[in-house]
Order: structure tokens, then C-alpha cells, then sequence
């Protein structure tokens, strides 16, 4: 019996990397699958692969059932496209996996606006569109009497939760779907829904291209770190696709190798008040008193630039 049993799949971006091993570990865990890619290299190009099709025939050849999507998730009409094949092909859908993404990191000085905006599309455009039309079906199940028992797992980057240079465009977009998953959580609890992120970690396609672009590792090293296998977070995401995980919501993790981590939400730290003094700070004041209240000195050692 496997944790997934009965239930439908859908995986974004599973040709390659991180995807892929969530496609193939759901499927080991008994769901049938939808492996989605548009099959575009890196900066988001065409190209002749079709790596969804390799994904899903792995998948039937390991006894399991799985369907070929070649759909574009940040064209709206296409992730609706995405989620109508999984229902008229398997009769149903229980969890979205969104891990669709491209890269085209460059300084913000360098960054262009298509450079930004092809980023943002796919990634955060393209985790709202496939989710938006996933909740629509799973709100109309739950309305005509059958409450689904449903999971959308994101994917995040400690790029776009801690930052990383280079990738302007790439970090918000992965904060923004952050924060779509827990606005998912909330709107979609009453129907059955579960929505979390996880961010994974392992050498794929896009972060070995950055890795040798800073002349950090070489290709033929990729496979030499077991830790760095891109397929090693796929369990948690099979976790929190199944019921085991129906009292978690709303949550970001990290999986990374052997390593799970919860993060914790954006948080209100020290603060300073007027102490029952006016109720509009004197701009004055604000440094002196953050710097002792806050930074606990009188300099917090933070220098721009070359000043």
C-alpha cells in the first residue's frame, strides 16, 4: 500500500531535476500522474526534448499510470488546459505540485524587463494560474456534496526567502508564491484544500548552471553528491500529498539531502515606542533609539558602499 493510493497528480516542470523525482516518487507511492514540461531549456527557449514524455514512460514502466503534458502553466488557458487533462484522463484531482521555473539571473543594474518579467510569469504567474484552476474544480466538488481531500505543494528558494545575489527576479517571485501558499491555505481550508511550499535543494539544471557559472563545480561532479541529489526532497513533498499530512497547512520547509527544516513566517521583532509620548516619532529620535533598543548599539556596523 502506498501513501498515494487512488489518488491524482499533478507535477509542473517534472522533465528535469526536482520535478522529476517528485513525479516518480508519487507515482512510487501509488498516485497516478500527470508529468508536465513544456520541454524549454534553462532561460525558458524552445527546444526539440520532450523530457515529459521520458518521465511518464518511466513511470508506466515501473507499473504505475502516468500522462504526458506539454502545456505552457504560465499561459492561463494552458494550466487550465494542465488540470482538465488530469480530471478527463484519470477522473479526478487530488494534488498539484507546481515546480515550473526557468532562470536568467543578472545584477539588477544588467536585468532587463522581459529578463524580469519572463521570470516572474512562469514561476509566480504560472503557480497562481494552475492553482486557480485547481481550486475552481475542488470548490465546485466540494459545493455538489463530495468534500476533496486535496494538497497543493509549491515550490520556494532560500533565494527567494533569504536572498541570493543575481536573481532579482527569480528571489521575489519565489517570496511571492510563499505568500500564495499561505493566502491558498486560508481561502481553500473550507473545501478540503491544503496548500504548503517546500524548498528544495540539490544540483539540477538550473542551480548546476549557476554553480558553474560562478566556477563553484564542474558537470562531471553533479552526480558525486548523494546530499545534492535533486530527487532527496521529493518524499516530504509525497508526504504532505497525503492524508498523513491533512492537519498541516500553511506551511514553508526546507528539504535539503537527509535534512528537514520548518521555517518560520516573517515575524515582528524589537520594537520602539514613544512610551506615551506623541504619537508621530520626531525622525530625530528614530535612530538613537533603534540603535540602542533595536540594534543594541549605538552603531549597528552597517556600512553601504565604499563609505
Amino acid at each position: 500500500m502506498g501513501l498515494l493510493d487512488g489518488k491524482v497528480a499533478i507535477v509542473t516542470g517534472a522533465g528535469h531535476g526536482v520535478g522529476r523525482g517528485e513525479a516518480l516518487e508519487l507515482a512510487a507511492e501509488g498516485a497516478k500522474v500527470v508529468v508536465n514540461d513544456l520541454g524549454v531549456s534553462l532561460a525558458g527557449e524552445k527546444t526539440d526534448q520532450r523530457p515529459a514524455d521520458q518521465v511518464a514512460e518511466i513511470i508506466r514502466s515501473n507499473g504505475g499510470e502516468a500522462a504526458a503534458s506539454f502545456d505552457d502553466v504560465g499561459d492561463f488557458d494552458g494550466a487550465a488546459k494542465l488540470v482538465h487533462q488530469a480530471i478527463e484522463t484519470f477522473g479526478r484531482l487530488d494534488i498539484l505540485v507546481n515546480n515550473a521555473g526557468i532562470l536568467r539571473d543578472k545584477m539588477i543594474f544588467s536585468m532587463t524587463e522581459e529578463d524580469f518579467d519572463s521570470v516572474i510569469r512562469v514561476h509566480l504567474k504560472g503557480t497562481f494560474s494552475t492553482t486557480h484552476h485547481a481550486c475552481v474544480y475542488w470548490r465546485s466538488e466540494s459545493k455538489a456534496g463530495r468534500q476533496p481531500k486535496a494538497a497543493v505543494i509549491n515550490t520556494v528558494s532560500s533565494a527567494g526567502l533569504q536572498g541570493n545575489i543575481g536573481q532579482a527576479n527569480y528571489g521575489p517571485a519565489k517570496a511571492g508564491i510563499a505568500a500564495l501558499t499561505i493566502i491558498t491555505s486560508l481561502e481553500m481550508a473550507r473545501y478540503g484544500v491544503r496548500a504548503n511550499a517546500v524548498a528544495p535543494g540539490g544540483i539540477t539544471r538550473m542551480s548546476g548552471a549557476v554553480l558553474k557559472d560562478r566556477e563553484l563545480i564542474e558537470p562531471e561532479e553533479y552526480t558525486s553528491f548523494d546530499r545534492l541529489n535533486p530527487a532527496n526532497s521529493a518524499p516530504m513533498v509525497a508526504w504532505l500529498a497525503s492524508d498523513e499530512a491533512s492537519h498541516v497547512t500553511g506551511q514553508v520547509f526546507r528539504a535539503v539531502g537527509s535534512n528537514i527544516a520548518h521555517y518560520r513566517p516573517w515575524a515582528l521583532g524589537d520594537s520602539i515606542d514613544t512610551a506615551g509620548g506623541p504619537a508621530k516619532w520626531n525622525p530625530r529620535d528614530i535612530g538613537p533609539a533603534l540603535n540602542a533598543a533595536v540594534f543594541h548599539s549605538r552603531h549597528p556596523g552597517l556600512t553601504l558602499g565604499g563609505g
